[in-house]
């Protein structure tokens, strides 16, 4: 009978740990942690993105254009958008993807910008 209500006891106490809301703790940090499905993948994408439907590489490289002209924070978003993968003598550049081999960060800033800008303004939906 002991037996019983001993494996009752830790059954019921198991039990009513499992209903608490917040997770169980080893000191101040949880000791499961989950990221949300698909964080990684959202911490990649630039902050241009807009929640919702994806974006195509032009409408991202046109919300690039809205930060100020020759600062790094351009340049970073277009390296969000296509990260850089310098070559030591690249060949012109015949599209927007080619930018990325430029080693200068001025060329590639230049680069990026020429194809951006002569996008078709795309409708916003």
């Amino acid at each position: 009978m002991r037996m019983i209500l001993a494996v009752a006891a830790v059954l019921y106490s198991a039990s009513a740990f499992a209903q608490t809301e917040k997770p169980p703790m080893v000191g101040d940090k949880p000791l499961v942690q989950v990221k949300p499905k698909g964080a990684k993948e959202a911490a990649a994408k630039p902050a241009a993105a807009a929640k919702g439907k994806p974006q195509s590489i032009a409408v991202r490289l046109q919300a690039c254009l809205e930060i100020d002209d020759g600062t790094k924070d351009r340049l970073n978003c277009y390296d969000a958008v296509i990260p850089p993968a310098p070559k030591p003598k690249p060949a012109k550049a015949k599209g927007y993807a080619d930018c990325r081999f430029f080693k200068e960060e001025d060329e590639r800033l230049a680069c990026f910008n020429g194809f951006a800008e002569s996008i078709p303004k795309l409708p916003k939906n």
